[in-house]
């Protein structure tokens, strides 16, 4: 089975995972999926991530989940917005703040992945894969 679009998959394993109130999960490893991840942690999404050596071929990236005191998952939503069949593209001007700045909007931008708020004061646009919040 080939994966058409890992970024969604990557999402849809840390919903399911927070769903379940899962402590961590494994992904496979790319570097698209760690700068993302990278990303969270900074932005306090996710507690922490690692990147694992199965072998010459397989990698996997753990990541730490993060919840709150009470027990409920810190994300309480992430969706994709850009999808293999409808990109979408904004110049920095018409980068929408996510739920008036609580959320994070992650822009693949000429400068690398950086949130919408990074590409905003930048001044530059790209497309936008994913918001969370």
């Amino acid at each position: 089975m080939s994966m058409t679009d890992p970024i969604a998959d990557l999402l849809t394993r840390m919903r399911n995972a927070y769903r379940v109130r899962h402590d961590r999960l494994d992904v496979p490893a790319s570097g698209l999926k760690h700068e993302i991840c990278k990303i969270l942690r900074d932005e306090g999404f996710i507690e922490s991530f690692s990147v694992h050596d199965e072998g010459p071929t397989s990698k996997h990236i753990r990541i730490q989940l993060r919840y709150t005191n009470e027990g409920e998952p810190l994300v309480r939503r992430i969706q994709r917005v850009s999808r293999p069949g409808r990109r979408v593209y904004c110049k920095s001007a018409d980068i929408k703040p996510v739920l008036n700045g609580l959320g994070v909007g992650i822009v693949s931008t000429s400068q690398g992945l950086l949130t919408d708020k990074v590409a905003r004061q930048r001044g530059v646009g790209g497309e936008v894969l994913c918001e969370i919040w």
